[in-house]
């Protein structure tokens, strides 16, 4: 158990038998009557948000979660596979678990998979991504408008919007955040 005053940005606490992330946190201090916590919260199991005041006075229970490297396999379905890089195990993933990372998984991928008292709750990305473009429309000559982009399409069938002098065939580095464009690999 901890004190509601020491939680932070990341921590994994259980609150009413969910498993949540803090995401944000605020100490409000008003004019009158007693400081409260506001805090944001991720729910680990089905990845909805909720924010949930708390009396400063509280202690809140932490869950201790651990995450393990993992390499993603291949997909079948909707059944993802990945596979412990040092005891061999496998681990299967349902799209909800999965949710919109999907659009991220190219084989041998490393990813962390978190774990709370053996249930899987879900994976950690890297932040940026390897991926290859497999069909965009070539560049018009002449069409060289300040940061003009135009989509392509990548190996995972996701769809990205990219600058215009990229071809088919080459790989770019895509944000897993927000799902945007970086570089060039």
């Amino acid at each position: 158990m901890i004190n509601v005053n020491d939680i932070k940005n990341g921590m994994t606490i259980i609150v009413e038998g969910n498993i949540y992330q803090v995401v944000d946190f605020l100490h409000v201090k008003p004019g009158k009557g007693a400081a409260f916590m506001k805090v944001k919260l991720k729910n680990l199991r089905s990845g909805g948000t909720l924010e949930k005041s708390f009396n400063t006075s509280v202690k809140i229970e932490k869950a201790n979660i651990s995450k393990v490297n993992m390499q993603f396999l291949y997909s079948t379905g909707d059944t993802y596979n990945f596979m412990n890089m040092e005891t061999y195990e496998q681990v299967e993933l349902t799209s909800d678990q999965v949710g919109d990372d999907k659009n991220y998984l190219t084989e041998n991928l490393l990813v962390d998979i978190i774990f709370y008292k053996g249930e899987v709750l879900g994976l950690v990305l890297p932040d940026k991504v390897e991926m290859k473009i497999t069909h965009t429309e070539p560049a018009v000559k002449g069409n060289t408008t300040t940061n003009a982009t135009k989509d392509a399409e990548l190996e995972t069938g996701y769809t990205v919007r990219v600058p215009l002098f990229i071809e088919e065939g080459e790989a770019i580095l895509i944000s897993t955040k927000d799902g945007k464009y970086v570089s060039r690999a």
